[in-house]
């Protein structure tokens, strides 16, 4: 449900301002808004605009433990403003460290280059010449590098006998050899044109002397000096932050705090030496909220109902219970809903679990769902995988009502005989147009679902004329079952009234749609004149019933998904069994599992949303309603 809001108002000197935001606006209750937008500005009171003196700090010491590779634990204290004297004192240890940790990134960059070292040289560790001598020569050129195994090949085709050309492979891969090749300078372009077509992939070696076994180990002793000396600077910066550690974490936790407060006092209006505050808070907290606000010495608080902000709306803030508050994430994801008007979280609950059940109906593929998505959501936190949980239990309880476990078909059939039965309740490739039919009249029971949410939402506006006239109202509905319990008589289905009843009751519901918008006002006491003369009212209206009709037919036949998609997940486990053969190869049916609940978790998922968003919530839904924001110093620092 849309929690009721209380608009609190706040008058008080600037003194008073900090201590304020601090005991009511920092615990997630309290939703400041913008106070200028809630007084006319012939009050003289203009937006609280100042620079924040603590984010420099919060920055400063933020930046000093990045530098420093040292973790911040934000916590819950804070302490008096950070004065001069901690702002001298903040200096001198960053410049510590500032020290300390130049010293480190030279003798990290010294390390690294002794890991390049030791990495390029390895290529070329069959080589026995020293490498000095090789790049000293005077007339020759020498290249380092990786040549693949056909360039290689080609080059002893057509060039083995040049005597120009000399390659020395020093290790072999699968892919080709590293190695040297030397030429005279003034045959280096030629040959480097040569090796280039040959996809010689050239590689910078940094010089040394000696050869590369040589070499590798002068960087191996070199490394180890620098693995020690960095070692020593870390413990360094750990000993000096371990000193300093709990004076820079109150600094921290309070320049935290009042860069927060301050980043508050933006919404305040402000004359002189006084301030105004506005803001939302819900109303099963607003009286432990004011009665803070009161206990600050000066205040002057009144608390009023949403009615007082005139032309401004409350936030929107959903409370459901602990079943239904995964599926907030589709609420809020197709457009939260406006101060007052209905809350769906429920409904999207109730019917997208069952449907997602009904795609997705197999016992033992919804318990690997079930536990697949609690794991997620306890690792990552994500609302998806969260509302997914309920989902694959579902799916758990059709794939009991389908007989269906892993795609074995006959595995559940003792389970049935145990308990009188004579086999599975639902055979779904035996029923295939009773299950069609069946998702037809599920779609039919939601839709009509979904007007009575509708009128729900206009009944509680006492909106009266949209109650009844409008197309998912009461002439909405009954329009609606007439032409369904026509449809049905056709089909030579069940119906439920007379025909005579039905027609009689589709030609007058249609009749009144088309005059719906001359009408509704009407029920309302309220006068109405059509735009443009009664001519083009008409012309209109035929096309929004037209409309309208096409929609109560569209929407019901879209349901007819939910049953393909029980055929489609039954006949992919089909094609799953007929690639693993007679005796069934596990290693196929396992894999095949695992496509099968990917792919079908998705795609019964995407149709669960196409169905709520544009069959169901088209018709009771508006959204539009903007978020509950209030600051959390918790979660801020959480």
């Amino acid at each position: 449900m849309v929690e009721k809001m209380k608009l609190v108002r706040v008058q008080g000197t600037m003194p008073q301002l900090n201590e304020f935001i601090g005991s009511c606006c920092m615990d997630g209750r309290f939703d400041l808004e913008p106070a200028t937008r809630y007084m006319s500005e012939s009050l003289g009171y203009g937006a609280l605009n100042e620079e924040n003196p603590h984010t420099a700090i919060r920055d400063q010491i933020e930046t000093m433990a990045q530098e420093a590779n040292i973790e911040l634990h934000k916590g819950q204290q804070h302490s008096d403003p950070v004065d001069a004297e901690g702002r001298s004192y903040l200096s001198d240890l960053l410049e510590q460290i500032d020290e300390l940790c130049a010293e480190r990134k030279i003798l990290l960059d010294q390390k690294k280059l002794c890991e390049d070292g030791i990495e390029q040289y390895s290529h070329f560790t069959g080589l026995k010449v020293n490498v000095d001598d090789l790049l000293d020569c005077a007339h020759v050129k020498v290249r380092f590098g990786f040549l693949p195994t056909e360039g290689y090949n080609k080059l002893m085709n057509n060039y083995g006998d040049d005597p120009y050309i000399l390659f020395t492979p020093c290790n072999q891969t699968k892919a080709g050899y590293w190695g040297v090749y030397m030429t005279p300078r003034e045959k280096a372009l030629e040959t480097d044109g040569i090796f280039s077509m040959l996809y010689f992939e050239p590689v910078h070696v940094p010089g040394a002397a000696g050869s590369p076994a040589e070499i590798i180990e002068h960087f191996k002793e070199n490394l180890d000096v620098v693995n020690k000396s960095v070692d020593d600077v870390n413990g360094r910066i750990a000993t000096l932050w371990q000193k300093n550690a709990e004076k820079v974490q109150l600094l921290y936790d309070t320049a935290c705090y009042y860069a927060a407060v301050y980043d508050l006092r933006r919404m305040a209006a402000v004359k002189g030496q006084h301030f105004f505050c506005v803001g939302w808070v819900p109303a099963s907290e607003v009286d432990e909220v004011a009665g803070k606000a009161r206990a600050v010495k000066g205040l002057r608080v009144t608390v009023d109902g949403p009615e007082s902000a005139g032309k401004m709306t409350p936030p929107t803030k959903l409370k459901n219970p602990w079943w239904s508050r995964p599926f907030e994430f589709f609420v809020e994801m197709y457009g939260l809903p406006a101060y007052g008007e209905t809350d769906v979280t429920g409904f999207v609950a109730i019917t997208f679990t069952v449907l997602f059940g009904m795609m997705f109906g197999d016992v033992g593929q919804g318990i690997v769902l079930a536990l697949f998505s609690t794991f997620m959501w306890k690792v990552k936190h994500n609302d998806l995988f969260h509302l997914m949980i309920p989902c694959g239990i579902s799916s758990t309880i059709f794939g009991l009502v389908y007989g269906s476990l892993f795609g074995y078909e006959e595995a559940l059939d003792p389970l049935y005989h145990a308990i009188g039965m004579a086999g599975k309740p639902v055979s779904v490739m035996d029923s295939i147009t009773g299950i069609l039919m069946v998702a037809v009249y599920i779609g039919i029971v939601l839709v009509l679902a979904a007007m009575a949410l509708n009128m729900y939402t206009h009944a509680r506006h006492k909106e009266w004329g949209e109650f009844i006239f409008s197309p998912n109202g009461l002439v909405g509905v009954v329009t609606y079952l007439c032409g369904v319990d026509l449809a049905s008589a056709y089909m030579g289905a069940v119906t439920f009234m007379p025909q005579v009843v039905a027609i009689i009751g589709l030609v007058v519901g249609l009749v009144l749609l088309l005059f719906a918008e001359l009408l509704a006002p009407m029920v309302e006491g309220k006068p109405w004149q059509p735009a443009g003369g009664m001519g083009n009212y008409l012309m209109q209206s035929v096309f929004e019933l037209l409309e309208t009709v096409l929609s109560y037919l569209s929407n019901t036949i879209s349901f007819l998904r939910v049953g393909a998609f029980v055929i489609v997940h039954a006949s992919m486990m089909m094609v799953v069994f007929t690639l693993a053969g007679t005796p069934n190869n596990i290693v196929v049916v396992i894999l095949g599992n695992l496509v099968v609940i990917c792919l079908e978790a998705l795609l019964s998922a995407i149709q669960g949303i196409r169905l709520e968003f544009y069959e169901m919530f088209s018709r009771c839904y508006k959204g539009g309603g903007r978020k509950f924001v209030a600051f959390d110093l918790k979660k801020e620092k959480a």
